[in-house]
């Protein structure tokens, strides 16, 4: 159960080699988490940060999960819901893709479409199922600013972003007062992997500054979560802009 602030004891991680997810695990086990499931492909990389985490005192399971395949998703995650209850799930997986290569190949397309909205659609909904049969937890969806208004320059995980936002915001709305809390998150240009060699957005971030924002939502209980804050009053300004204008700005 989660502690009279909010921390979880257990934690179920979609996406499991996440850099962000990962940094809010660290976060979460120096305040309270002592349980971690990491869902992920199997990987090298699955087994490294199975390890570091295990080295900072957690008791961390990992369990083969594949956002492509929401046919299995039942079955796996009510695998890990019949271990115990889960405080809390945080759904991170997602693809950024290739702009200029997607919009030649509509399959390369689909492809973050299927990741970053319809698997997160049917892992979402299996979470909130379970947490809601159990009476209690948070799902906390890592959603993006570029989900607020589609740009040229990333328009297809954007629409994928945007997808996954209002699916997260409905959600909450259905969930609410059953002792399921949803919290969606909107971080602007994160540094990770994923963006590396990229031109930063102004208002860059990290994943430790992530993890310290969603530690806070949990204990104010927050519906929606925007790291760095500032980027509310930004993106509340651009999504007013006159389509004809916006399309001409350098974003």
């Amino acid at each position: 159960m989660k502690d009279a602030f909010g921390i979880p004891q257990s934690l179920l991680i979609l996406g499991g080699t996440s850099e962000i997810a990962l940094a809010t695990a660290r976060r979460l086990i120096t305040r309270r988490t002592r349980t971690v499931w990491l869902a992920a492909r199997p990987s090298p990389a699955l087994d490294k940060a199975a390890a570091h985490l295990k080295a900072l005192g957690a008791d961390v399971r990992t369990v083969a999960f594949d956002a492509l395949d929401p046919d299995s998703h039942e079955a796996v995650l009510g695998k890990v819901f019949a271990e115990g209850d889960i405080d809390m799930v945080l759904l991170a997986f997602g693809v950024l893709g290739n702009q200029a290569r997607d919009e030649n190949e509509p399959a390369a397309a689909v492809r973050v479409a299927q990741t970053n909205y319809t698997g997160a659609v049917s892992a979402g909904l299996v979470s909130a199922r379970a947490l809601q049969t159990q009476g209690h937890g948070s799902l906390v969806v890592l959603s993006s600013v570029a989900g607020e208004r589609a740009r040229r320059s990333n328009f297809i995980y954007g629409s994928s972003k945007a997808g996954l936002d209002a699916f997260a915001q409905g959600l909450g709305d259905a969930l609410y007062g059953t002792g399921v809390h949803v919290m969606v998150v909107r971080p602007g240009f994160v540094r990770t992997r994923m963006t590396a060699g990229m031109t930063e957005a102004p208002l860059a971030t990290t994943p430790e500054a992530v993890a310290l924002a969603v530690e806070t939502g949990l204990r104010r209980r927050s519906e929606t979560v925007w790291v760095p804050g500032a980027l509310r009053l930004v993106m509340a300004a651009l999504r007013h802009v006159p389509r004809s204008v916006f399309r001409r700005l350098p974003v």
